[in-house]
């Protein structure tokens, strides 16, 4: 049965589909549209540069006049990504409009990965390495960098170990 939120995230599919933004992709899983999985790579001049940050966001019906639930799947080591991967990010807040879609969310949580809110953090201890100990800050992100590119390999079982248990 299509319903308005659905339409609307079909467009979106569309619109990411035919031009998506640089280091942006997403796609709806197979069978459901209301639950998309989504890549950032690290923008280039930055601390998460070359890094392949894996996402998950679910839509409900009342969307796009309710944002998504959005989470990183892929370790972050940010002062606006909590320990769960939920993100701490003003237009999936109070700061939601309808005139936001896939490719939008997606680019601004991009921009907040060199450009954080420090002032509101989600990630304490990131915050205050930000703010106080660039240098040890910039040491955490660039692993995490390194452990993304890993992640993305966990489902190929390269090591022989069973990967099965993340469904439970």
């Amino acid at each position: 049965m299509s319903t308005p939120a659905k339409r609307r995230l079909m467009r979106d599919f569309k619109r990411i589909q035919l031009d998506a933004p640089s280091g942006v992709s997403a796609s709806p899983v197979p069978d459901n549209v209301m639950y998309w999985n989504a890549v950032i790579i690290g923008p280039a001049d930055t601390p998460f540069e070359d890094g392949t940050f894996r996402l998950a966001m679910q839509f409900d019906e009342q969307y796009p006049n309710k944002p998504p639930l959005v989470k990183f799947l892929s370790t972050m080591f940010h002062p606006n990504v909590y320990a769960t991967g939920e993100l701490c990010l003003d237009i999936l807040q109070n700061r939601w409009s309808p005139t936001y879609d896939v490719s939008s969310i997606l680019t601004s949580i991009q921009s907040l990965l060199n450009d954080p809110n420090i002032s509101s953090p989600a990630n304490v201890e990131a915050a205050n390495l930000y703010k106080d100990h660039r240098s040890q800050y910039v040491k955490r992100v660039r692993e995490t960098v390194e452990n993304s590119w890993n992640e993305d390999d966990s489902d190929e079982d390269e090591d022989g170990e069973d990967e099965e248990d993340d469904d439970e």
